[in-house]
């Protein structure tokens, strides 16, 4: 991997207002990580390229995707001596980011958000390690960070910025202006700069040739470079919000009620795609957000500005999607998402017993999983599915449905020119979620439910299908259903094992 500066983004030549701080997942100095990509950190980017628009002078350390341990990210923060440290708080990543946040210099003012810091606002506010906190951030961040970095003063007409009172000991809130509150909480995400592709470490990245890509170029595609190099690839946000309640998602309609949902024009999004081929030469797109291939009208109304700008003949991109709104579409409608570009679909199968995704509300069943990928793959579009195994209640019975459900998606690919690729990880909560609510009304300990902890995989055969999975394989340690963890993880290995080796039975490697 090219070595980069660690701080991204920022005037070495000025006071440093922010560094952003993407925790590590665990600690590397312990274990070197395995992995030599991992996903950017798109939210935290945006509010970095919007303070950086407003004049001041910020930088992005992904203690993540540069493999750091704990010491030394923070030796990294105190020699930057920046005016704020800033993190983004995930309930895998807290226990690193409290840690981090105990070596910081008393001196740099800390502020953080993210899902955890939503979810559990009082247990952060009231940890020891987190002494330096003087503001937490409910929410999309852009336009109150920067408040923030103007003026720490300006919290206290913020809405969703807490901090705790150091005289009286009690959590304190801005009071804001309803008329204000409004655009503070929810911008409008088609006048936010594009990210500042300078604060991403691995974004753009050249990407290995899919099986997809060697497929175009047997058509005689343009892209015919791209089966024997891989295309230059980004990740990509189209909207904001989500409007459904998969209960395991930090994402989930009820967890998140302060949410507006939002899409993107299709014209701001093909401006960033544009901008991202002329200044990278990037040729190939990821929409990572939940709306992009999961809303019919929001899949008319792209496609149609899609073909007006002949966006598939310059461009391909994959897409998150949701398999009922899928099964609505037609033929024609199929055909257009491949005329426009469309490679692959990223899909949240999850299981393939209808009683474990009747209880995940997902709104599907197995046969309309099925269903939906015959026709993707039928017209060339690859599938991946994403799988959890060990869902509370989850019986042997459950577990064997969705092995043969993934095996009966492999079939299906087979006969077809798309690909099915499967993504398999162990069930693990997160707060805020509606599971969450479930279990702890059950009788779990948040305590208990907040152990994350690593897990290595290779040690079941120590096989290479099991190493490029880092950021994926943690747990809390705990079977919630009637299956032996055990049992959970050497079925998880055995579906990556087999995945791996259809990867190189001619398809394409990937995490």
């Amino acid at each position: 991997m090219q070595q980069l500066p660690l701080i991204a983004g920022a005037d070495d030549a000025r006071t440093l207002d922010a560094l952003f701080i993407n925790a590590p997942l665990r600690d590397y100095t312990l274990r070197p990580r395995t992995n030599d990509y991992t996903l950017p950190v798109l939210g935290m980017a945006y509010i970095a390229t919007y303070a950086q628009s407003q004049g001041f002078n910020v930088g992005l350390l992904d203690a993540e995707a540069h493999g750091l341990g704990i010491e030394e990210a923070a030796r990294i923060v105190n020699e930057a001596t920046p005016r704020w440290a800033a993190m983004n708080l995930l309930a895998p990543t807290y226990e690193m980011s409290a840690k981090l946040a105990t070596l910081l210099n008393p001196g740099i003012a800390l502020m953080v958000g993210g899902h955890h810091a939503k979810a559990m606002p009082d247990r952060v506010l009231n940890d020891p390690r987190m002494r330096s906190l003087r503001a937490l951030v409910l929410g999309e961040g852009e336009l109150r960070v920067t408040a923030l970095l103007e003026d720490e003063r300006n919290r206290r007409t913020l809405p969703g910025v807490m901090w705790r009172d150091p005289l009286l000991g009690t959590r304190a809130t801005g009071i804001a202006d309803p008329k204000a509150s409004a655009a503070l909480l929810s911008p409008n995400i088609d006048t936010l700069p594009y990210i500042n592709r300078a604060f991403l470490p691995q974004d753009p990245c050249q990407a290995a040739p899919t099986a997809t890509d060697r497929r175009l170029a047997s058509r005689g595609s343009r892209f015919a470079t791209a089966a024997r190099t891989g295309h230059m690839e980004a990740n990509i946000v189209g909207s904001r919000g989500c409007p459904y309640n998969c209960t395991f998602c930090g994402a989930a309609v009820t967890a998140n009620p302060d949410v507006t949902i939002r899409v993107r024009s299709p014209e701001n999004i093909i401006g960033e795609l544009d901008q991202l081929h002329d200044e990278y030469g990037v040729t190939a797109f990821r929409f990572v957000d939940d709306l992009f291939l999961g809303v019919g009208r929001v899949i008319d109304e792209q496609m149609a500005a899609f073909t007006r700008n002949r966006i598939g003949e310059r461009y391909v991109w994959d897409a998150t999607g949701r398999i009922n709104v899928l099964n609505r579409l037609s033929e024609a409608d199929l055909d257009r998402l491949v005329a426009n570009g469309l490679r692959e679909v990223a899909l949240g199968i999850e299981s393939g017993s209808d009683r474990i995704l009747a209880a995940m509300d997902k709104r599907i069943d197995a046969a309309m999983t099925e269903r939906v990928a015959r026709r993707l793959v039928a017209h060339g579009i690859g599938v991946k599915g994403y799988f959890i195994l060990g869902f509370p209640g989850e019986t042997q019975e459950d577990l064997d449905a969705t092995v043969q459900h993934i095996r009966n998606l492999w079939d299906i690919s087979d006969l077809h020119t798309g690909d099915v690729r499967a993504s398999v990880f162990e069930f693990r909560p997160y707060p805020g979620t509606p599971v969450w609510q479930t279990l702890t009304d059950a009788g779990y300990e948040p305590d208990t439910l907040l152990a994350y902890g690593d897990v290595d995989l290779t040690s079941d055969g120590a096989h290479e299908s099991m190493r490029q999975r880092d950021e994926f394989n943690f747990s809390v340690g705990i079977p919630f259903g009637d299956i032996p963890l055990q049992r959970i993880r050497s079925t998880l290995a055995m579906l990556t094992r087999e995945q791996h080796e259809r990867n190189h039975s001619g398809q394409e490697v990937s995490a």
